[in-house]
Formats: structure tokens, C-alpha cells, sequence
């Protein structure tokens, strides 16, 4: 005998009924269900037209109702005038609106997992990759979850008393990061390092050093106690480690590539240091958002997660977008979104349209971001990276990088400079000692 799927008729009738009498429980009952929440089809299509008339700023009753459902021709369909009528008269208390929303939303998500669980099985016995039957298992759900949420609109007092909590502790701190640390301090004085929610672009032309520069920055966080995800789509993990390794123990990186090691005891010392922190990494080539969201989701449930660096973002794959720019501008919506809904930051590298390179001045500039439109609009903060050595020879700043802040949403613009130090593919302070090492060595 088949079971009878998750429903609360009553209340749902309930919600309709409150809808029908009262405008603050219409106003409730549309900020929390939709109208495939309904069990009930007809039920459903009453709520659409209860909205319909709502926006209208029509007056709202069996005979309004009645009219709006007949000009759809869909009154028969929903019982007729008689049901209507029975609906408008069935007085309820207002205060349970909230209580029977809820109960109609629990009953809808429940569906949902069954239908999603059909959907797995189905899946699953039609000889997919497993890897994709649990990417489509983890969306699906999340989905699902976040679909629950809702966020209200707070009174402005609540909203200054936490604001103001947030400030004394910034200043009890003496204005220090309220942020992860960049590991570099004239950058961390003008980001007050990288915010939670953030979404922020690191863009450059190649062999610029964009990513030594994010590993630096990734380290440098993993060493405050920080649990930092890498997604490497270019690069393997082995090689990525090696980088680390060079930029840590100040040994050659091509010495430690060919493995012709001198000091075994300092590499050895690195390996020890870059061990025990908690970076993780993935390298999957051309790894799709919702791969990359489902797997940090998995990491900050599991071990927590304060920020995601991603190299390089134009070498993602969307799961839409009819061409190229659609679809990165799907990738860089859905970053920004990963950030908010994991509440940390999430660094994206990007590389930089030839533009630059046309122009007498090498300098880059936002408009010369490859698909810059959407990914200018989508980020928080947009750093461009220059080194005037790479094109002039006799440059009067040779191992000297500017990190130009082209945008920074809560904060200032400017450029930062940097020292560069090609044989450990390391960067650092300008004004700091170039030739010692750091991370505790």
C-alpha cells in the first residue's frame, strides 16, 4: 500500500483563510511560502491569486477572489465560489499565522526530500559517476536548506546595538585586523585584511606572480591558526606544495623542483611548519561551481573554514551560460554568493585581458578584466597586480610589485607596494629585511 505524502491540509487552509480576512497575515503568509509549498494544487493556485490581487492593491474577499480566478479560468478548478465562501469564513486567530506557515513549509521541505531522494536513486541506478550523483546529493539538499532561510527585516535599534558591539571590539583591539591577515602589513592596514562575506579579485597579466602572491597570503593565514582551502585548477598539488616549501625555507625553488638540496635540515623544518597547518587542497581541473561550493560546504560543516583562495577563476566551469561571459559572470555571482552563505572570504585570481600590454603605460586597470563586467559589479574588493621589471629591464624599481586596490567596497583605493623575490617566488613588506627568513625559521 503506498503511504500518503507529508501534508497538513488544515493548515493549509488555515494560511488561505487568514489571507483572505487580514492584510498583516497576508503580508506574513508571502514572505514565507510560495505557492508549490501547497500540497494541494488548487490551494496553490488560490494562494498566487490572493498575491495577484495583493499587488494589484485590490481589496481582497470570496468575490474578488472569485473574479481574479475566474478570468484565469481556473475558479471551477478550485472548487467554485461555494469553496471561496468557505474559506472567508472560517475566522481563525491572527497570532497562529506564523504557526501554520510553518507547518505548511515543514510538510513542502519534507516532500522535497522524498521527491530528491527518488531523483538519488534513480540516479543512482542509472550508472552515473558516483562523484556526480553525491555533487547532485549535497546541491540538492543544501538547496533545499537554504531555501528555509529567511532573513527579516530588524529595526534599526538592534541593528546599532550590534554595530556598536562590533566597533568597542575593533577598538579594544586598537584598530587591529578585524580580518584574515594578507600576511603583508601595509595591505592589512589599508583591508583591515580580508573580510568575512568579501569576494576578492586578485587579477593579473601572466608570470605577474598572482600566484605566489595568493599562496603567500594563504600561508600567512594558515599560520594564524586559520583553516584555508586552495582550489588549484592549474596548477597540481604537488607543485603548489613545492612553492610553499620555497617561499617557507628561503631555499631555491628550482634546487627543491630538481631536488638538489643542500640544506636537508631547513627543507625538513618546512615540511614540519607547512604540515601542521590546516591548508587543504584541491586540484581538479576545470572544476565547476557547484563542485567547489559543495566542497567547501562539506569543509566548513567537517573542520571549519575561514577563507577560500581560488586559482585562477576563468579556468572554472559554470553549470549554465549560453557563451563565455555568461558564464562567467554565472561563476562570479555564485562566489560572491558561497562567500555570504559561508561567511568568509574567497579570494578568486584572475587573469588580465591583453589590453595592458597595447598600452605605453603596463599599468592594469579594472576595465582590462577578462568578462569585467559582471566580475567588477560581483566583488568586493578588485587588486591588480604590476611589476615594472617584468617590461623594463632598467627599471628603477627592480623586485618591486605594485598591488593596485582598484576597488575596495568599505574602504579605500590605493597601491601597495611590494618586494618580490623571484628565486623564492616569495613577497613580502617592502621595508622589510629582504634576505632572512620568516614563519618562524
Amino acid at each position: 500500500m503506498g503511504r500518503i505524502s507529508p501534508c497538513d491540509l488544515n493548515a493549509e487552509t488555515s494560511v488561505l483563510s487568514l489571507m483572505i480576512l487580514n492584510r498583516e497575515a497576508l503580508d506574513t503568509a508571502s514572505g514565507l511560502l510560495k505557492a508549490e509549498d501547497f500540497y494541494k494544487a488548487t490551494h496553490g493556485e488560490i494562494f498566487k491569486s490572493i498575491i495577484s490581487l495583493s499587488m494589484k492593491e485590490e481589496v481582497i474577499d470570496y468575490i474578488t477572489l472569485a473574479t481574479e480566478l475566474r478570468e484565469q479560468g481556473k475558479l471551477d478548478m478550485v472548487g467554485g465560489i461555494e469553496y471561496l465562501i468557505d474559506l472567508s469564513n472560517d475566522i481563525l486567530g491572527l497570532s497562529n499565522i506564523e504557526a501554520y506557515c510553518k507547518i505548511v513549509k515543514d510538510k513542502a521541505v519534507l516532500r522535497n526530500l522524498i521527491r530528491i531522494s527518488d531523483e538519488i536513486m534513480e540516479k543512482s541506478y542509472s550508472g552515473k559517476a558516483v562523484e556526480e550523483v553525491i555533487e547532485y546529493a549535497e546541491t540538492s539538499v543544501y538547496a533545499l536548506s537554504q531555501d528555509k532561510v529567511h532573513s527579516d527585516l530588524e529595526h534599526m535599534s538592534t541593528i546599532v546595538s550590534d554595530t556598536m558591539t562590533q566597533i568597542e571590539q575593533i577598538s579594544l583591539n586598537d584598530g587591529g585586523l578585524t580580518g584574515v591577515t594578507t600576511g603583508l602589513s601595509d595591505l592589512d592596514r589599508n583591508l583591515s585584511g580580508f573580510q568575512k562575506s568579501d569576494l576578492v579579485l586578485l587579477a593579473a597579466r601572466p608570470s605577474m606572480g598572482k600566484t605566489a602572491l595568493a599562496l603567500n597570503m594563504a600561508l600567512s593565514a594558515a599560520l594564524e591558526k586559520k583553516s584555508v582551502a586552495i582550489f588549484s585548477l592549474e596548477m597540481s598539488k604537488a607543485q603548489l606544495t613545492q612553492r610553499l616549501l620555497a617561499s617557507i625555507s628561503m631555499l631555491n625553488l628550482g634546487d627543491i623542483i630538481s631536488g638538489k638540496i643542500e640544506d636537508w635540515a631547513r627543507l625538513g623544518q618546512a615540511m614540519n611548519i607547512l604540515a601542521n597547518t590546516d591548508m587543504y587542497v584541491d586540484d581538479t581541473s576545470g572544476i565547476s561551481l557547484t563542485e567547489l561550493r559543495s566542497k567547501c560546504r562539506r569543509l566548513s560543516a567537517k573542520k571549519g573554514l575561514d577563507i577560500v583562495f581560488i586559482d585562477y577563476l576563468q579556468l572554472m566551469t559554470a553549470d549554465a551560460g549560453e557563451n563565455r561571459q555568461q558564464e562567467i559572470s554565472a561563476i562570479s555571482r555564485g562566489l560572491k554568493g558561497m562567500a555570504k552563505d559561508l561567511n568568509c572570504p574567497v579570494v578568486a585570481l584572475s587573469q588580465l585581458s591583453r589590453a595592458p600590454e597595447l598600452r605605453a603605460d603596463h599599468r592594469p586597470i579594472m576595465s582590462d578584466l577578462r568578462e569585467s563586467g559582471a566580475i567588477e559589479q560581483d566583488a568586493d574588493v578588485v587588486m591588480l597586480l604590476y611589476r615594472d621589471d617584468y617590461y623594463n629591464e632598467n627599471s628603477e624599481k627592480p623586485d618591486t610589485a605594485e598591488l593596485i586596490i582598484a576597488k575596495h567596497r568599505n574602504g579605500p583605493t590605493g597601491t601597495v607596494e611590494l618586494f618580490f623575490n623571484k628565486q623564492y617566488t616569495k613577497f613580502s613588506d617592502l621595508v622589510s629585511d629582504r634576505d632572512e627568513a620568516i614563519y618562524g625559521m
